[in-house]
């Protein structure tokens, strides 16, 4: 695009939040505001927040608590909305995270059905583009576990050693993060008025919980799983989302005998690529993150130290790492890494990546730890 855009974000630190925060940071001119609790506090804040954006994604709300509560509170902050945008005499295109649940009687979809009333009406008053979006069920790294979505109670009941249980084994209609952040990104740049329902992979809940069962089993093996279907794929990422970053380094056993040593760096369902590198003592490699990628680090000669930083947080994980104990590290999606050489002599690393590299979709965006 030629042209800067300026998208506010409300909910920003939520589970979609992020996710299109991160997404939109590895697009060029387009400038990310967020919106929170405080600036809703406040209605000089909240009226500074929505005169600076051409577009704004409404994802702020409540799904979880006292049925009163989460009825008020999501029709409030949309009242909220609309009144800062009228003081401030602006038209931002709107977009609006409603659900499937709109059409129920629950407090949570009646409150989503009046929000999206009060919106339309709205837009149709100040010449504004409303999109209304239905959203499915919306998974992804980061997610609550016991808040967000069944699947990151799942992801975090196997990642720490506890069974998970089907309370009921309804239908699902599952979309990731990333792949919603896609859609929004589009309608962004081409507006469009009106309901937009968005799909996801449908499955019932016992099909989700034996698929993650199934991951997380291979994945204790040290074999990454087939991920040549985009769900399985979109799975494991947020699966090894909670593992992180109490599992790592994982150590590999070392076979020894006379002739030498061989240790089992990869093992894999679905194939993907492997390489080596050297780098020089003082150098760092890296600095730049992944939204998809799924991506091994494993020192085999010299000294290093693997740094990663979660999007948007300030804190450093850090892993030192030495290629006279084989250790491996699979980087989280959506957090920026590098890794430097911290010995006298050469490092040589081997990196595992689940997909060939493609020029034309690198999946590469450079951003400092």
């Amino acid at each position: 695009m030629a042209d800067m855009i300026r998208v506010g974000i409300t909910g920003i630190d939520g589970l979609i939040g992020w996710h299109l925060r991160v997404y939109l940071h590895a697009q060029p001119d387009v400038e990310v505001t967020g919106a929170d609790r405080t600036t809703f506090s406040s209605d000089e804040k909240l009226r500074d927040f929505v005169s600076g954006c051409d577009a704004i994604v409404h994802l702020a709300g409540m799904n979880r608590g006292d049925d009163a509560e989460i009825e008020s509170t999501n029709i409030r902050l949309v009242e909220q909305l609309i009144a800062a945008c009228t003081t401030a005499g602006k038209s931002p295109h709107l977009l609006f995270s409603s659900s499937t649940h709109a059409t129920g009687q629950s407090p949570y979809g009646r409150s989503k059905r009046h929000c999206s009333e009060l919106l339309q009406r709205w837009a149709e008053q100040s010449g504004a583009v409303f999109t209304n979006l239905i959203l499915p069920h919306i998974y992804g790294e980061g997610g609550k576990p016991f808040y967000n979505s069944v699947v990151s109670t799942f992801c975090y009941q196997l990642a720490n050693g506890e069974v998970p249980e089907i309370k009921q084994d309804g239908e699902l209609s599952l979309l990731h993060a990333q792949d919603l952040s896609a859609m929004l990104w589009q309608l962004l740049q081409t507006p469009k008025s009106g309901d937009q329902r968005l799909q996801g992979s449908a499955m019932k809940v016992s099909e989700l919980l034996a698929r993650l069962q199934k991951i997380a089993g291979d994945y204790r093996e040290h074999i990454l799983p087939d991920m040549s279907e985009t769900t399985d794929f979109r799975l494991f990422n947020t699966y090894r989302s909670y593992l992180f970053p109490t599992h790592y380094p994982v150590t590999l056993k070392m076979h020894e005998d006379a002739r030498g040593a061989l240790t089992e760096v990869v093992k894999t369902r679905h194939g993907g690529q492997c390489f080596f590198s050297t780098t020089k003592a003082g150098i760092t490699r890296g600095n730049h993150y992944h939204t998809g990628k799924v991506e091994r680090f494993l020192v085999v000669k010299g000294r290093a130290t693997i740094r990663l930083r979660r999007m948007f947080s300030s804190q450093i994980h850090t892993f030192d790492v030495d290629g006279g104990l084989p250790q491996y590290i699979d980087i989280p999606t959506c957090y920026t890494h590098n890794i430097t050489n911290t010995g006298d002599e050469e490092l040589v690393t081997i990196f595992w990546s689940h997909e060939i590299f493609d020029p034309a979709h690198p999946d590469t965006f450079m951003e400092v730890v």
